[in-house]
């Protein structure tokens, strides 16, 4: 008579699935992160960017990024846009900041962050954003102007967090 082994043959090499679903969703983050890297890169090599102090590699893992040209229309959001604010970058391509703001954004903070791209300075600003499904969220801003190698303003480039201070 032979006997039943299948208790031994499930517990071993057992993995739960859950930590597959953890692998998977991290091996998509650093896909993600890559694909990202390579977007900015290529804005970057295309304008000649003097990117030395923006450390993207760095915080591109923690942070939103947002990049503008001259004219603030967004021409690059990395993936975390879609977390953040329901919005996919498909959607918010071509379209300015603006889109994020509403009633009980802060005007006052609005000119200050205005002053500043005109002077072409870099700011860090907290504000009330608005998501796609109409949520209000506090934003933390770091605003650099982004010069190319000649010196020349190029793009302005924002690092972005949920407040959860505020």
């Amino acid at each position: 008579m032979k006997k039943d082994n299948s208790d031994e043959i499930l517990n071993r090499n057992s993995v739960p699935i859950l930590a597959w679903d953890f692998h998977y969703e991290y091996v998509n983050e650093l896909k993600a992160t890559f694909a990202d890297l390579k977007k900015v890169s290529k804005i970057s090599n295309q304008f000649n960017w003097n990117e030395k102090h923006l450390k993207i590699k760095e915080r591109i893992k923690d942070e939103v990024i947002v990049v503008t040209d001259l004219d603030l229309k967004i021409v690059f959001a990395s993936t975390g846009i879609k977390r953040m604010t329901g919005y996919t970058e498909d959607e918010i391509l071509g379209k300015t900041p603006k889109m994020f703001q509403g009633p009980e954004t802060c005007n006052v903070t609005l000119k200050e962050i205005r002053e500043a791209i005109k002077l072409q300075v870099p700011f860090e600003k907290t504000i009330e954003n608005y998501k796609k499904n109409g949520r209000t969220y506090k934003c933390k801003i770091n605003g650099i102007p982004v010069f190319n190698l000649k010196g020349e303003l190029s793009h302005f480039i924002a690092f972005e967090t949920v407040d959860k201070s505020a």
